[in-house]
């Protein structure tokens, strides 16, 4: 079989996630399956070195010459929303174009920018082809929970239909959670249209650190016998540091708890100059390290956070809940409830839940982890043992496998 991919970011970049695209079409190179996948010249989070390089080698074959990835170029992306949304526009275009004169039995896309399903969607009418639609992100409202613009609004109404007319040629659509796969229910979406596959974490490159063999201790001059409680991530809107800071604040007068912040995003800066004008002892913010230091990042911490907006964790599952588990750290959520997310955690007894917002419920969490070391402790033993057996590669990407097999014709 011939599957024609398309990917909006993709390794060196550095984005949430970025190693799940690469799991899943070596996957289906594995399989035997002749993958194309078409991909920008990377942008996001590299230096100008490694930009001019992949300019330079537009072409690369791997897995026994199954996967083939082409790099486009475009220019570099920016902070500015217009210009992000016309270098997507013109990236479809591209992608589109590219596509015509391909042969391939099926479309394989996932979600950012919500207007690549589209573009699938137009691909698959051209060549008569089926479309398999991975959705990371609901979209539009996901804009509208990030505060970007608002139900009713003009970029909602267009949002809708692109949404409307994706989901309705989708083939298939791949969701990351049974909390999006209802949400894809009420919009309307025929049951057996969805399939949930939970995103995963390389458990083999992603593990525990011991304290003494963990090299960031001296780098941030950590005291190796602290608690640390750690939020590794994107610093946007949606993702409510605030609601962390907020609990370092109510925890200040306890010198033995110590907050570290890795992030990149919006508000990054925002966040630093708040963290240095209150000149807080017990919180420090760092850049976001690249994945390949996500084992050493996560076991910093006793504790590793997952937070979000009140209102936006229903149809999303962090992936960096899994990183956290996979580095054998006791998982703390701020976060929606009657979500995925506070289901695994509660029933496998892997951290606590608290609801998305509530800086004191989220202080006393920790503090109860701080005053039961040895509960701390099993909760992250625990947490590794979960994703080892249901969030590895391994078993992800057979899912995708078993899906896209069906259309093996």
């Amino acid at each position: 079989m011939k599957i024609l991919a398309f990917n909006a970011y993709y390794e060196p970049e550095k984005a949430a996630s970025i190693y799940l695209p690469r799991n899943i079409y070596e996957g289906f190179a594995e399989h035997g399956w002749d993958t194309a996948l078409f991909v920008p010249v990377p942008t996001r989070g590299v230096d100008r070195e490694t930009r001019n390089y992949y300019k330079r080698h537009q072409r690369e074959v791997r897995v026994n010459g199954k996967l083939k990835i082409i790099r486009m170029r475009l220019y570099r992306e920016g902070r500015n929303p217009i210009l992000r949304a016309i270098r997507y526009v013109l990236m479809n275009a591209m992608f589109l174009l590219k596509a015509v004169h391909m042969s391939a039995d099926m479309i394989f896309v996932q979600s950012t920018p919500p207007t690549q399903g589209a573009m699938a969607a137009v691909i698959k009418k051209l060549k008569k082809i089926p479309f398999v639609y991975n959705l990371q992100d609901v979209f539009p409202d996901s804009m509208v929970n990030a505060g970007m613009t608002k139900q009713g609004s003009l970029i909602w109404k267009i949002g809708r239909h692109v949404e409307n007319f994706t989901y309705r040629n989708a083939d298939k659509i791949i969701v990351i959670s049974e909390n999006m796969r209802q949400l894809l229910l009420e919009k309307g979406v025929a049951k057996d249209k969805i399939e949930v596959v939970y995103n995963w974490v390389e458990t083999e490159k992603v593990v525990p650190i011991s304290r003494k063999d963990n090299y960031l201790f001296d780098e941030y001059g950590l005291d190796r016998d602290g608690f640390y409680v750690v939020y590794a991530g994107n610093l946007g809107q949606v993702q409510n540091i605030d609601v962390i800071l907020d609990a370092a604040r109510l925890l200040e007068e306890n010198s033995a708890i110590k907050f570290i912040i890795f992030g990149q995003g919006v508000l990054q800066e925002e966040y630093r100059i708040r963290i240095e004008r209150e000149k807080r002892p017990n919180i420090s913010i760092h850049d976001l390290l690249p994945y390949e230091k996500a084992s050493y990042v996560y076991s910093l911490g006793n504790v590793g956070i997952v937070s979000c907006k009140k209102g936006y964790g229903g149809s999303v599952m962090p992936s960096k809940t899994c990183s956290i588990m996979a580095a054998g750290s006791a998982v703390v959520a701020s976060f929606d409830e009657h979500t995925d997310l506070q289901e695994i955690i509660e029933d496998n007894k892997i951290g606590k839940f608290c609801r998305a917002g509530d800086a004191k419920l989220l202080a006393e969490a920790i503090t109860e982890l701080y005053e039961d070391i040895d509960s701390c402790a099993a909760m992250g033993q625990r947490a590794r043992e979960y994703v080892e057996k249901w969030r590895s590669r391994e078993f992800g990407v057979s899912e995708y496998v078993r899906i896209v097999s069906r259309f093996n014709i």
